[in-house]
């Protein structure tokens, strides 16, 4: 199936064939990257970021390196996106590039950029998604599982962009979630995905973190502050409040002493907040394959992006 010209924001518009293909072709690249080291020679990827990154500047670059093409790192304030309209840069960068991704603080500037880009559009992260952490997240699920059949996750934190985007694709592959999230920002949810899952008998909601782990496959956590404002004295109130709602919702030993449950998290960890470092390096944490399936989930994306594969 060759998609040429198709962007990726969320995965509320992909049809559950399209991702299972995305996710097949994720392990091919991972078990024969040599079958695709030339795959996009001479194409150039441009990254383009408002925010800070680790895993997903790292990954995309490696990808496309390791694809046989280029990538370019654009810091956003060191651009001229912010003295004019977005959608307006984007029509020239889209000239000089064949693929373009952003990690970018509002969904709004991704609308701008797909306005104006003549490429595909990526989306490396925004306030309402984080889609290509979701494809890498479901990769670990099936490696580790072998089936999505019958699986039950626990999400266990704020209703966030990794929050939403595990949500499309659990409704996509009838993926049970259990969601724990005392803090809702209107801002950052969505609804629709919401009602999908609810609908399909696929949601739980509760405030019972220990009711909620009971029964599950995989617990998976995230930071309770958004990373732009972690460290940031203005922020200094909201993440004070933050932790002190969230607290009670740690993941740690003492809620996971009768269960099962697999540890994921989607990284940076704050240890001592969110999750218990003790859980972090556990046997049941399988948050360093997640970081690791990055990489062949973005050649995935883009090689798919790029009809290639």
């Amino acid at each position: 199936m060759n998609i040429a010209r198709k962007d990726l924001i969320h995965w509320k518009d992909w049809e559950t064939e399209e991702i299972l293909d995305l996710l097949h072709l994720a392990e091919r690249t991972e078990a024969s990257p040599l079958e695709f080291s030339d795959s996009l020679k001479a194409k150039t990827l441009l990254m383009l970021f408002q925010k800070t990154s680790t895993r997903t500047r790292v990954s995309f670059e490696v990808a496309m390196t390791e694809l046989g093409g280029h990538a370019i790192f654009l810091d956003w304030r060191a651009s001229n996106l912010g003295l004019t309209k977005t959608w307006y840069e984007a029509a020239y960068l889209s000239s000089n590039c064949h693929v373009l991704m952003a990690r970018v603080k509002e969904n709004r500037e991704l609308a701008e950029l797909q306005k104006g880009s003549s490429v595909p559009v990526i989306n490396g992260c925004c306030n309402k998604y984080h889609p290509c952490q979701a494809l890498a997240d479901f990769l670990t699920l099936k490696q580790d599982a072998g089936t999505f059949a019958g699986l039950r996750l626990t999400y266990l934190g704020v209703l966030n962009n990794v929050a939403n985007s595990l949500l499309s694709l659990a409704y996509a592959f009838k993926v049970h979630v259990t969601l724990v999230c005392p803090i809702r920002p209107i801002s950052d949810m969505d609804m629709e995905i919401l009602e999908r899952m609810r609908d399909a008998g696929l949601l739980t909601e509760t405030l019972n973190p220990q009711e909620a782990v009971k029964d599950a496959d995989y617990v998976y956590t995230d930071t309770w502050v958004n990373m732009e404002y972690f460290y940031e004295p203005s922020a200094k109130d909201l993440k004070d409040e933050r932790i002190r709602t969230m607290l009670p919702f740690q993941l740690n030993h003492e809620l996971l002493a009768h269960s099962k449950a697999k540890v994921m998290h989607d990284m940076p960890i704050h240890p001592g907040y969110e999750i218990t470092e003790e859980l972090v390096v556990d046997p049941r944490s399988i948050i360093f394959t997640q970081a690791k399936n990055r990489l062949p989930a973005q050649k995935a994306i883009l090689l798919r992006l790029l009809g290639v594969a």
